[in-house]
Formats: C-alpha cells, sequence, structure tokens
C-alpha cells in the first residue's frame, strides 16, 4: 500500500473553483522558486478573460488530488484542445498522419501553462506515487473522453523521465537563456564576450537609443495608458506572427490587477515623450521571463534592446540567476544567451502513431542535441587558452 488507493482525483472545469491559496500552496510552495506562470492569478485571469477557454479551444480540465482527509496534495495542469495552437512544442504533423489514416487526433489533452513555452513544474505534487496517480488519472481521462493524446509540454527533465515508465515519450526542444555569472553590472557581462560581440552589442545599444529613451515601469507605475500601449504593440506583433493573437485587453487588465509586482514594461520613448516600443516581462523567483514586445516604429536594434538587454540590466540589478526570453531564436546566441534543451512528454493512445512517433523522435533527439551542442560552440564568451 502506498497511501494513493485513499486518493479522490476530481477533473476542475473552471479555476475559480479552486481556493487561490489551496492551488498556489501547490504551484508555489515556500521551498521553490516562484514560477509566476503557475499562480492562480496568471492562470484564472486566462480563463476569466476568456483566453483559455471552451471557446478558445483550451477547454480547462483540470486534475485536483486529495487525500482521505479531503485536503489537496496535488493537480495537474490540464486542458483539453480542439487544435495545436499556442503550445510551442508543434504537433501538427502528427495530427496531419493520424488524419490521413483514418483516425481523430482532437479532442487531446494538453498539460501546460497555456501560450507560455517557460519551461516548469507541470504535476503539482511533493510525493511521486501522487505524481504518477495525476498522470494515470490524466491517460484514463483522454481514455474516457475520446481524446487521442496527452502532452505534457515545457517540463522538468526528471518529470519526464518518471513520465516513461506510464507510456510517455520524450520529446526534447531547443531555447536560448541567459545565465547570470555573478556579475554587478552589464559592462561585467560585456567582459567576457570576444572583442568584437562586444563592440557589436555596444553599437547595437547606442544606436537602438538614437533619439529615443527606455523606461523601466514595475508595479504600480504601470498606468492605465501604459498597458493601453503595450496591447497596442502586442497586437501588432502578434497579428504578423500568429495572424489571430492569443490574448485580450481583458487578460491584461487583470494581470495588472492581481500581479503588478511580478510586471515589468520596458517602455522606449521618442525624445519628446511619444512611445514607440514595448515589451513586457514577469519575474520569477530565479529568473525573469520575457513575454512579448511590439513597437509602432521601426528602429534599428530596438528589438534587441527592449528585450535582450534591457532584460539583463534588470535581471543583474535583481541578482535573478538567468533571464528566459522565450521560445526560438538563433540571433540571441549572439547576445549572449545560450542554447538549453527543454522536454515534453506525450502519451498517444493509437499504436500506429505511437510507433511513428517513436521512431520521429529516435532521429530528431539526437539532432536537437547535436545542435545544441554546435551552437554551444559558437557563444560569444572568450575562448580560455
Amino acid at each position: 500500500m502506498d497511501g494513493t488507493d485513499a486518493l479522490s482525483i476530481s477533473v476542475i472545469g473552471d479555476l475559480a473553483t479552486i481556493d487561490r491559496t489551496v492551488w498556489d500552496r501547490l504551484a508555489n510552495p515556500s521551498d521553490q522558486p516562484y514560477d509566476p506562470f503557475l499562480s492562480w492569478d496568471f492562470l484564472q485571469a486566462l480563463e476569466e478573460s476568456g483566453c483559455a477557454t471552451a471557446a478558445k479551444g483550451w477547454q480547462p480540465a483540470h486534475l485536483l488530488a486529495r487525500d482521505a482527509s479531503g485536503g489537496a496534495v496535488g493537480a495537474m495542469l490540464l486542458y483539453a484542445k480542439d487544435h495545436s495552437y499556442g503550445e510551442y512544442v508543434f504537433d501538427h504533423a502528427w495530427a496531419d498522419a493520424l488524419q490521413r489514416a483514418g483516425g481523430e487526433y482532437y479532442p487531446k489533452l494538453q498539460c501546460a501553462a497555456p501560450f507560455t513555452p517557460a519551461p516548469g513544474r507541470r504535476i503539482l505534487a511533493r510525493d511521486h506515487a501522487v505524481e504518477s496517480a495525476l498522470a494515470q488519472a490524466s491517460i484514463g481521462l483522454a481514455q474516457r473522453a475520446g481524446a487521442s493524446s496527452v502532452h505534457v509540454t515545457f517540463a522538468e527533465a526528471e518529470l519526464v523521465r518518471r513520465l516513461a515508465p506510464l507510456g510517455f515519450q520524450t520529446r526534447t526542444g531547443l531555447q536560448y537563456h541567459w545565465f547570470n555569472r555573478g556579475y554587478a553590472a552589464f559592462s561585467e557581462f560585456l567582459a567576457e564576450l570576444s572583442s568584437q560581440k562586444r563592440k557589436n552589442i555596444r553599437r547595437e545599444r547606442e544606436r537602438a537609443c538614437e533619439g529615443a529613451r527606455v523606461r523601466r515601469l514595475r508595479g504600480d507605475e504601470i498606468k492605465a495608458k501604459d498597458w493601453d500601449f503595450f496591447f497596442r504593440c502586442y497586437m501588432d506583433t502578434g497579428s504578423r506572427k500568429w495572424g489571430s493573437p492569443y490574448l485580450n485587453r481583458a487578460f491584461f487588465e487583470l494581470l495588472g490587477q492581481r500581479m503588478a509586482d511580478r510586471c515589468v514594461l520596458f517602455v522606449a520613448e521618442e525624445m519628446d515623450g511619444t512611445p514607440i516600443a514595448s515589451a513586457l516581462n514577469l519575474i520569477g523567483g530565479e529568473a525573469l521571463y520575457g513575454r512579448y514586445w511590439g513597437r509602432i516604429v521601426d528602429a534599428p536594434f530596438l528589438h534587441f534592446e527592449l528585450c535582450y538587454y534591457q532584460a539583463i540590466d534588470l535581471a543583474i540589478e535583481l541578482k535573478l540567476p538567468r533571464v528566459e526570453a522565450g521560445a526560438q531564436g538563433e540571433h540571441k546566441l549572439a547576445r549572449g544567451y545560450m542554447p538549453v534543451q527543454t522536454f515534453s512528454a506525450h502519451w498517444i493512445e493509437h499504436e500506429g502513431l505511437r510507433n511513428a512517433v517513436k521512431h520521429y523522435l529516435r532521429q530528431e533527439t539526437p539532432a536537437v542535441v547535436e545542435e545544441a551542442e554546435i551552437l554551444a560552440e559558437h557563444a560569444p564568451f572568450k575562448r580560455a587558452d
């Protein structure tokens, strides 16, 4: 007996029905680095604003585990999805393959922080037996609901390894993170770069700020007009990149109300105070997370300044170990952001697709690992003699 026989696991279709303190005790225990994307405030804002709802193809189906006394001892972020958008671990080819074989890929179950390619905890349980019970419950839910699969994306490597015996297949991805080596100032970071890269970054920062200045706003410093301008920038970028941006103004309104102390806006302005670009970051316990950016004028290197260099400045000031600047982007390497492997786990019901994915991953994974190693060799840092 491992105690899990006394567990009861329920499906929660609305995070608002779970007490905020109960959820946050599981999501962000005091001995773990704070993750803003697991907080009740962030996740419930996505649901309340209509961004993560059934109408948008993100039907909440969170799993909550309670022990014999009724106390919450674990949870699993879970959404029933009828598309593969907003995930950043791309499985469209898998869906197409199953469709061509006469099967249905959707609905599927997604364990993720919606629209957020930030690695972190996904099954929120201290006890590995409870964790396993929740993972098995997600499989059972998929089978009862006729879902093709369960996907746990941007998960910790340790969780992915523990899920493998349950039939989850591991997929490896690639991101770029900046690591703080105890720098006291941006100049100390620059001093570790090769001469040419150091000159390039200085030139980019100078060019970005020609005729402009950057303001950093946090907490109550962020006014409604600043959120309005940021949202205008977000919509411009999102419309060009995704066609239909995932988030709405109501979400950012709730974010500003509930998590202002975790939000930082970098706003670039012309010298007369006219805003021309903006970038949003969230502060975690061990990382600064770059999320969204946009601009209304084309200015050389402004993207690098707001999204990368200003983030490094702030991380150094706050003594945060790293900056995570979102998904993809080899151009980040030249700015001191290093390749980092990310992990996801995938349980697939259909045997044919399951075997095809297994074969695909056997080829993809070594290629991703090799790419990370090659990219690391081209890092901008000085080489040791």
